[in-house]
């Protein structure tokens, strides 16, 4: 028996006990407390598939047959290019159906008038359980065999198989929410169709006026773009000199550079904003003083664009920062010290050698800021003022009094184009370029140092900033610890003992009002880091390594989810997973699913760049001797990604605490985020209790991030210092 057979035996008796034991539909107090177990022969709705399509589902007969059909083909055909050719048509065949007959019928019945007048009534159907999701993955394994049987990507099962499921998933999670709330753009408040919302805002000159340059407003679309052309450009060369301090200098305080950049992104955006509004604002601590020193009149300047950009930067640097250490650290010695050899100096050497090499970290970190900032909500909302940018203002169409889902859509579509935009333009940068560093061969040497005409004025500008930020978090730290922050000072634990109180009257109790909030974000945080680090590396790994068609627009399906603003997010995914057939609402899956695939583009660029400086010929060197691409990349390539893998999963991890702006359309009674709770804190008045809340997870963020440091570990490129050259000897 062939490994073809080997593995269609096993995808069927998986398939097979899924049709004979899961419940085909949704369990409604959850799959994974395994209640239902004792009621799934007294409920019709617990059955399995099989016993399902017995009981009278028609609907559910085609899948049944399609299963058979793939099994008897495993038993009467050898393996070959005709069986894979057959198994590709069953399981396209298989999803198919199962998307058409999910969309067509419903709780109630048919989901359109059409089909109900054609067919006649149904009784309807539940949302799609552990069951069907099986069997949609028995379908999709079946098309990536049948692929490798016909030769496909080198017959490379584990390729395609990894190709297969990652497009499923991103059709479901990311394509499908999207495509929600763009087809309801075009349905009336009756669910007719109507295209007049979308032409009618196509055309609005609060989008596209340019009476800025004029001396008027410009449009939310041109204030949005020349924000995050700022803003991606600040972030990039901030995280760059973070960088290079970090690894190309002796600043004695690296360690704390290190902290303070991971600090701006562990925290919720509007704390940010709001410590900057009590920092700079038109009352706050510093104005006060520098109008007291000088007697100008600072005025309002920090609400609006420029306070928008000051919090953007200051909360995206550390991301930049994140991923272009990696880059930064993977620029070979060996080439630093070849050209210094060759008598370049240390600033010809940095300028024509070093940063060139660079070149794909630094395009990834400003794309990322790029990104980052047309999708920012906090910042923009507590800072904004008057002048809105895109994710508000699609904010205000969907919730606020306008309720016009037509103008979200347009403005999620303007977004979209200039991010999707920046990112083909980056591909066209990076096109036919070799930035390969890292090879099968030993590396000897150590990175050079900056020149002093680089090494001063990075230091003196890193340090200025880290001044900025320890200044605006000490705003934070003290802010919870005052009675009333910015109007009465008395130092109290009140706001702690109020949020995270423990009290022993009868027993040990949390008794904290934050405690609840608290526990869920930490359990859905730590189930979603991981899982987004492994989608985000395994992506970035066939997108670097393999050539299979489509990929391009795989690429841009991924970046969708980082490019739409949260709120689009939030709202698209409660019209997509509201109802069947996949229904998640209320549930700590939808959270956990939109974190992942919502937060997984970063991963994927950091992985992409950092795969860029690792030689094709390791893996081909791995191939050669046997080993297979799956151990290939476990063996091989992802001891060589920690940077990326440690960027991929703090990123995540982080994001999973801090996001407001899609959590607050998708939390419940029973799954409330601490971010959501915080507003709430702030909506009621009670800020005191709001940044003491922020500040405790700020502090375990710390802790986490620590403990994935220590199980990561550093990656280990086995440089060998260069020995000291005997002059003596040499003479």
């Amino acid at each position: 028996m062939n490994a073809d057979n080997r593995r269609l035996d096993r995808l069927s008796w998986i398939a097979l006990l899924s049709l004979l034991l899961l419940p085909w539909y949704k369990i409604r107090n959850g799959f994974f407390g395994f209640g239902w177990i004792g009621d799934a022969i007294s409920e019709p709705d617990l059955w399995p598939g099989t016993f399902q399509a017995i009981a009278g589902r028609w609907q559910l007969w085609p899948v049944l047959l399609l299963f058979v059909a793939a099994t008897g083909l495993r038993l009467a055909q050898p393996s070959g290019v005709f069986r894979g050719r057959w198994l590709i048509r069953i399981g396209i065949m298989g999803l198919v159906w199962l998307v058409a007959e999910g969309l067509s019928s419903g709780m109630r019945g048919w989901n359109w008038s059409l089909l109900e007048t054609t067919f006649g009534e149904i009784s309807g159907q539940p949302a799609f359980g552990a069951g069907a999701v099986a069997l949609g993955l028995f379908f999709t394994c079946l098309i990536s065999f049948g692929a490798a049987e016909r030769g496909m990507l080198k017959g490379d099962a584990f390729v395609l198989t990894s190709i297969a499921v990652l497009i499923l998933l991103v059709a479901v999670f990311v394509f499908y929410p999207i495509l929600s709330i763009f087809t309801g753009a075009f349905q009336d408040f009756d669910g007719s169709f109507t295209a007049e919302g979308v032409l009618r805002n196509i055309d609005d000159p609060k989008i596209w006026s340019l009476s800025c340059l004029t001396g008027g407003s410009c449009g939310v679309a041109w204030r949005t773009l020349f924000l995050a052309i700022c803003t991606a450009s600040a972030t990039t060369l901030l995280g760059l000199a973070f960088a290079l301090v970090a690894t190309r200098t002796h600043f004695p305080f690296k360690k704390s550079l290190r902290l303070l950049t991971i600090l701006p992104i562990i925290t919720p955006p509007f704390v940010v904003g709001l410590a900057l509004t009590m920092l700079l604002g038109r009352s706050g601590t510093l104005t006060q003083l520098i109008e007291g020193a000088t007697g100008w009149e600072l005025g309002r300047w920090l609400y609006g664009l420029t306070g928008i950009w000051l919090a953007q930067v200051l909360s995206f640097t550390p991301i930049s920062f994140l991923v272009l250490i990696g880059v930064v650290e993977g620029v070979s010695p060996s080439i630093e010290e070849a050209s210094q050899t060759l008598r370049a100096g240390r600033w010809r050497t940095f300028r024509r050698i070093s940063l060139p090499l660079m070149a794909p970290g630094l395009a990834n970190a400003f794309l990322i800021g790029f990104i980052e900032s047309m999708a920012d909500f906090g910042n923009p909302l507590v800072l904004g003022g008057s002048g809105g940018v895109l994710s508000t203002e699609i904010f205000f169409s969907v919730v606020g009094a306008q309720n016009d889902p037509s103008r979200a859509a347009v403005l999620a579509a303007v977004l979209l184009f200039f991010t999707l935009s920046a990112f083909l333009a980056q591909r066209l940068w990076l096109t036919g370029r070799n930035f390969a560093t890292v090879g099968g061969k030993g590396d000897g040497g150590t990175h050079a140092l900056l020149p002093a005409r680089v090494a001063f004025p990075v230091i003196g500008i890193v340090t200025l900033w880290s001044l900025f930020t320890a200044i605006v978090y000490a705003m934070i730290l003290f802010g919870g610890f005052f009675k009333l922050w910015g109007l009465d000072h008395t130092l109290t634990l009140d706001h702690y003992i109020r949020a995270f109180g423990v009290s022993f009257d009868g027993g040990f109790r949390w008794s904290g009002v934050a405690w609840n909030s608290f526990w869920t974000t930490m359990l859905i945080a730590l189930i979603a880091a991981p899982l987004t680090a492994a989608v985000g590396l395994l992506t970035g790994w066939l997108i670097s390594r393999q050539h299979f068609p489509g990929k391009a627009m795989f690429e841009f399906m991924l970046m969708m989810s980082f490019a739409i603003p949260g709120t689009v997010i939030g709202i698209s995914y409660i019209m997509a997973f509201n109802l069947p057939p996949i229904q998640m609402t209320g549930t700590a899956l939808i959270l956990v699913s939109c974190f992942v695939f919502r937060n997984m583009p970063v991963g994927v660029r950091g992985s992409v760049a950092a795969m860029a400086q690792l030689d094709g010929s390791l893996d081909e060197a791995s191939l050669t001797l046997g080993a297979s691409s799956g151990r290939t990349l476990r063996h091989v390539i992802l001891p060589l990604l920690r940077p990326a893998i440690m960027a991929a999963l703090v990123y995540s991890f982080v994001r999973a605490i801090t996001s407001i702006s899609a959590v607050i359309f998708l939390v419940s009674a029973k799954y409330n985020m601490a971010t959501a709770y915080i507003v709430g804190l702030v909506e009621n008045g009670q800020y005191g209790v709001a940044i003491a809340y922020s500040s405790v997870l700020i502090v375990v963020m710390i802790a986490v991030i620590g403990g994935f440091q220590l199980l990561i570990g550093d990656r280990r490129l086995r440089r060998r210092s260069t020995p000291p050259v005997n002059k003596e000897a040499a003479a």
